[in-house]
């Protein structure tokens, strides 16, 4: 199987990240309206769909990999997760340390983590950097 080109794979992964996105919105705002959730537990559930949603696109799609790998989704999560913490933490940094407005916060959250989050997927979370120890499903 031949690799797909970094700059198909760059496509199809921001791509999955706008639709994983739009999961995200429309679950949170349905567990918190039509099911009455807390927006906190509502926001988590809209996450771990998306999650989902992304982990399976970037698999299947982005990557050409199997997605019944349960190392390469511990990467992956990992990544995920490592994603979220340099949002909150660039958010933090430049809004309440740096008093910049929040609005223009975002225009380096949404440059930087998707990028960083690529590149490690890419290269570890999806690449054959990360493949030594890995765990499959079987049917």
């Amino acid at each position: 199987m031949t690799q797909p080109s970094t700059a198909r794979q760059g496509g199809a992964f921001a791509l999955i990240g706008i639709i994983a996105t739009g999961v995200h919105v429309v679950v949170a705002l349905t567990a918190r309206t039509a099911l009455g959730l807390d927006p906190l537990v509502a926001n988590f559930t809209g996450y771990a769909c998306a999650v989902a949603v992304s982990y399976l696109g970037n698999a299947h799609l982005t990557f050409g990999r199997s997605a019944r790998d349960v190392g390469q989704f511990a990467r992956f999560l990992f990544v995920s997760l490592l994603g979220l913490g340099l949002n909150q933490t660039i958010v933090h940094l430049l809004v309440d340390r740096g008093h910049w407005p929040f609005w223009l916060a975002l225009g380096p959250v949404v440059v930087l983590v998707p990028v960083l989050s690529f590149l490690l997927m890419k290269l570890w979370a999806f690449g054959s950097g990360g493949r030594q120890g890995e765990l499959r499903l079987r049917r």
